[in-house]
C-alpha cells in the first residue's frame, strides 16, 4: 500500500474518517530516512486496515505547527480526526503495531 502525501488541502478529509497513521518528516532528516521503509512495511502488512500518510514539514509547515511537531520523525495515529497516540523518533515495526493496536 502506498502512502498518501498530505497537504493543507487534503489533510482534514483524509484523517477525518477511520484510522490514519501520519508520519511527519523532511527529506534532509536522517532518522526520517530510516523510518520510511518501516512505514512502507507496515502499510504493506496491514493494507486496507488503516491509512498511512506522510506530511513533509518543509512543504507543509502550517500542519506541523497545528499539531506542535517540533522534532521529526513524529508519528501520530488519528481515529476519525482525533489524535490517539503520538511518538517522536524512529519506531520499529512492533512499536508501530502497538501504536495502532495491531500487536
Amino acid at each position: 500500500m502506498a502512502h498518501m502525501d498530505l497537504t493543507e488541502k487534503n489533510f482534514d478529509s483524509v484523517i477525518g474518517s477511520g484510522i490514519t497513521l501520519v508520519d511527519f518528516w523532511a527529506s534532509w532528516c536522517g532518522p526520517c530516512k530510516m523510518q520510511a521503509p518501516v512505514i512502507d512495511q507496515l502499510g504493506d502488512k496491514y493494507e486496507g486496515k488503516f491509512k498511512v500518510a506522510k506530511v513533509n514539514v518543509d512543504d507543509e509547515p502550517s500542519i506541523a505547527a497545528r499539531f506542535g511537531v517540533m522534532s521529526i520523525p513524529t508519528l501520530i495515529v488519528f481515529n476519525n480526526g482525533d489524535e490517539m497516540v503520538r511518538r517522536v523518533g524512529v519506531q520499529s515495526l512492533p512499536q508501530l503495531e502497538q501504536m495502532l493496536g495491531m500487536a
